[in-house]
Formats: structure tokens, sequence, C-alpha cells
């Protein structure tokens, strides 16, 4: 592998889980894919492989969605990737009380101002876990095996960018000044936060931005985009901004359902 050739960065929501297909709030939740989550997972293995994007490594977070997504992709890919490698910073955002509750019951009992600034805003957090539900989720087996500084009470997604950043600088940077290929399968706020890091996004531009479910999404980088000091977090600027869809034509009619709804 060349170290003059800059690298590449793939972007993939897990497929649709059962808590998506039921519209709950979902977060720490560890639910599992649905059968379209798992056509998802095949179908964006398909599209990289038409692409010639062949990860030299894959990350994803430590929940059972994205995981079962990563194995998928890792399975129909010939020949296979290494085995996906699990970091709970990629974890999706901890909806605090509102986890396992219903969208549509939480916009009807709040309103639709309240609904939408737990959903989209930057650095407004969703009611807290109280003490039962907190032991309770301490004690799954999600998060048994992580560290404390995994599992919080609730989460904004200002705390989610903080430890997306985190794992990028440490894990992804050093593969792209590498050239290598980087595959990154995590949920809709975690690659939300990823996407604002690398765009240098606004408030505004966060608020509005959606990624659908088993769509790659592609960053490319040139040399000179790449960071070269240890202690920057992200490269400078993706070569194109915002990165692109292998399938465009399905992946942005899907985020703007998405986007209709009242967002990831």
């Amino acid at each position: 592998m060349s170290t003059h050739t800059p690298g590449t960065l793939v972007l993939l929501r897990h497929g649709e889980s059962t808590a998506n297909a039921a519209g709950l709030f979902t977060g720490i939740l560890d639910a599992p894919l649905s059968d379209q989550g798992a056509a998802e997972a095949r179908s964006a293995a398909r599209l990289l492989a038409s692409a010639g994007l062949h990860p030299d490594v894959v990350f994803t977070s430590a929940l059972q969605r994205a995981r079962r997504t990563a194995e998928i992709v890792v399975e129909e890919l010939r020949p296979h990737p290494a085995a996906a490698l699990a970091d709970w910073r990629l974890n999706e955002r901890n909806y605090g009380a509102l986890t396992g509750r219903s969208k549509a019951d939480v916009r009807t009992e709040f309103g639709e101002a309240q609904f939408l600034a737990w959903r989209r805003s930057v650095n407004t957090a969703p009611p807290p876990l109280d003490d039962a539900a907190f032991a309770a989720a301490r004690d799954s087996p999600l998060f048994r095996g992580l560290p404390a500084e995994a599992l919080t009470r609730t989460e904004a997604l200002s705390q989610v960018m903080a430890r997306v950043g985190r794992f990028h600088a440490e894990r992804v940077v050093p593969r792209l000044r590498l050239g290598q290929t980087v595959l990154v399968v995590a949920h809709g706020n975690s690659l939300r936060a990823f996407c604002a890091l690398l765009d240098g996004l606004d408030d505004h531009a966060i608020h509005r931005l959606n990624l659908p479910t088993g769509h790659p999404l592609v960053y490319r980088f040139t040399i000179a985009d790449l960071v070269t000091e240890p202690t920057d977090a992200l490269p400078r600027q993706p070569l194109s901004a915002g990165g692109h869809y292998l399938d465009s034509a399905a992946a942005l009619p899907a985020a703007a359902r998405l986007t209709a709804d009242g967002g990831t």
C-alpha cells in the first residue's frame, strides 16, 4: 500500500432494525436487524463491490444492529475483509428516558418543537434515565463488557461528536494517511456527528442532515487534505464536501423521507 495514495472513508448506517421499523427511539436499545435491514446490508455490500471499494479495515459500534450489518458486508465481499473491529465510541446516541418509547407518542405528548429539539438539535439532551433504568442498562450484556464511560444517563449530539472525534483521530486518521479504505458501520446520530466533524457543519446544517439506512456514503481526500500533526483530530477538509452516496438515486429520496418524518 503506497503511503502517497490518499485514503478513502466509507460511512454506512446499519440496516433497518426492528426498533426502526416500529418507530421507536432506539438509542442504546440493542435491537436486532429486521429482515429488511439484512437485505439493506447485502445491498450495501454489492454497491461497495461494484464501486471497487474493498475495505482494508471495518469498524463498527458495539450494538448488534451495526455489528450484524458489518458481518453481512464482510461475508458478502470477496475476498472477505478482516472481521469488523468494535468500538463503543461509535455507539448510537443515548436518548435517555425516551429510549424504547414510540416517537409518535413522544411527539403527541410533548409537542413538535420539543420533539424536534430532542431529536435534531446539537446541544439539547433528552430527559435522563432514572436510577432503575440506568442500573438495568449497566447490568445488560451490552454494557457489562464496556467501560463505565460508555454508558451515560442521556446525551446531546455534541457529546456524541466529542467521542466520535476521538475515535476518528485515534483509529481512522492513521489509516487514511496510509492510503487505506476504511469502512465505518454505525448509527444515524453517530454518523451525523461524523459528517458534522468532517464537513465542519454549523448547527443549522447538522439539524437538517439525515443518513438513510444501508446506503454507503464515500469521502475521499487529497494528500494536502490529510492531517500531518498527531494532535489533529480530523482531515482539514474532504475532497468533496458532504461525500457522495454510491446509489444517490435511492439514497437522497430515502434521506428526504427521514427528514419529513422528523429526522434520524
